[in-house]
C-alpha cells in the first residue's frame, strides 16, 4: 500500500481540522414545482442523514456521511486512487473559508422543517390534489 502524500502547507486542506468536505455528499434534484414533488422530498428528508437545500444553483439533497477513507489524522487513505470527483474538487472556496449554509436560500434538515415550508407555500396543503375529470 502506498504512503499517503503530505499536502503542501499552501493548500487549505493541510490546515483543515474537520475534513468538512469529506463528511457529506450532495446530489442535484429537479426543482420542485408541485405538491407531489414536495411530498416526494418530504419522504426523502424523513430518512436519517438526508437534508435538502436550495442555493443559487438549484435544489440539492445533502447526504450527511463521513467518507470511509478519511484517516484519523484527516488525510485521505486512498489519495492516489481516489475517485475522479475527488480529484476534480477545487477548494478555491470551501468550508474552511465559511460555512456552506451561508449561501443557502432554503435549508431543510428534516421532515418538520420542510413540511412547515410546504404549508406556507401552498395555502391548501392538506387538501388532496384536484385531478381533472
Amino acid at each position: 500500500m502506498s504512503e499517503t502524500p503530505v499536502i503542501q502547507v499552501d493548500n487549505k486542506c493541510s490546515r483543515c481540522k474537520g475534513t468538512t468536505c469529506c463528511t457529506y455528499a450532495t446530489e442535484p434534484v429537479d426543482t420542485p414545482r408541485s405538491k407531489d414533488d414536495f411530498r416526494h422530498l418530504l419522504w426523502q428528508v424523513s430518512h436519517e442523514h438526508i437534508e435538502l437545500y436550495k442555493d443559487d444553483s438549484g435544489w440539492y439533497l445533502l447526504i450527511q456521511g463521513r467518507c470511509e477513507h478519511i484517516q484519523p489524522d484527516g488525510r485521505c487513505g486512498i489519495y492516489d486512487e481516489r475517485p475522479p470527483i475527488c480529484r476534480e474538487y477545487d477548494n478555491d472556496w470551501c468550508e474552511f473559508d465559511e460555512p456552506a449554509e451561508k449561501g443557502f436560500i432554503h435549508y431543510f434538515r428534516n421532515y418538520r422543517e420542510l413540511l412547515g415550508y410546504c404549508k406556507k407555500r401552498y395555502k391548501h396543503w392538506n387538501q388532496p390534489n384536484k385531478t381533472p375529470i
